[in-house]
């Protein structure tokens, strides 16, 4: 089976109802990145972080995979697929996909302050100041916020290296170092991108077809084509 290697961002979630910062301004639910989404942040009040992610778990808890996650899934009948999430929610999970490296972290998931590699499922629960990991040590959303090292790029990086197909799913590729993957794949290797909006980032790569729809409505459409013309 050929590699079939998928980034995906938060256009493919939006449409199963989770906003991202990017809809509001630079805001998420009326809250600064730096206040809410920073080690700095965490520092300056804990209490409110930990409340914006419970509030975001629930909401990721509570959503269903749209028909684009389900077409990644469809796909494994035909393909090795390989996704690669800037998303910390688990609709791909919920969906079917076998193979899926958070890059940003994951909602559901949480860790001691003191020891990045302890880390807790909690599924949709709650968590509080008091609440303590194996340790001994407050947890902390297993979340990789700004300013904070992204321990999972290195894997994902083997990963584009190794495509023999890599699409893109809504996402700006204006964040790095996801962003970057694009750089990894083979030049020679057949791209694709689904977004209603051709990213400007885009003109920097070649050999990319594009497909302006959302994903709900693109995934399908190129689950079709790949399966007609690259198996």
């Amino acid at each position: 089976m050929k590699k079939l290697v998928v980034l995906t961002g938060a256009g493919i979630s939006a449409e199963s109802g989770l906003k991202t910062f990017r809809d509001s301004d630079g805001l998420w639910e009326n809250h600064s990145i730096e206040d809410v989404a920073t080690p700095e942040g965490w520092r300056k009040n804990p209490a409110l972080v930990l409340q914006f992610y419970n509030d975001r778990r629930a909401k990721a808890y509570e959503a269903t995979p749209n028909a684009g996650h389900l077409a990644l899934v469809e796909l494994e009948k035909y393909f090795e697929v390989n996704i690669i999430t800037q998303n910390v929610d688990n609709l791909h999970e919920k969906a079917g996909s076998t193979s899926v490296l958070h890059l940003h972290g994951e909602l559901n998931k949480v860790r001691s302050i003191k020891n990045s590699h302890l880390i807790a499922d909690i599924g949709g629960k709650a968590i509080a100041i008091g609440d303590l990991a194996e340790d001994g040590h407050q947890l902390r959303p297993h979340i990789v916020w700004f300013g904070e090292a992204v321990p999972m790029i290195e894997p994902a990086t083997d990963i584009a290296i190794n495509a023999d197909i890599f699409v893109v799913v809504g996402t700006s590729l204006q964040v790095y170092p996801a962003a970057g993957l694009l750089n990894y794949v083979n030049k020679t290797k057949p791209k694709f991108m689904v977004d209603p909006h051709i990213p400007e980032a885009s003109s920097n790569y070649k050999n990319i077809t594009f497909i302006t729809e959302t994903a709900s409505i693109g995934v399908p459409q190129l689950a079709e084509i790949l399966i007609r013309d690259f198996q």
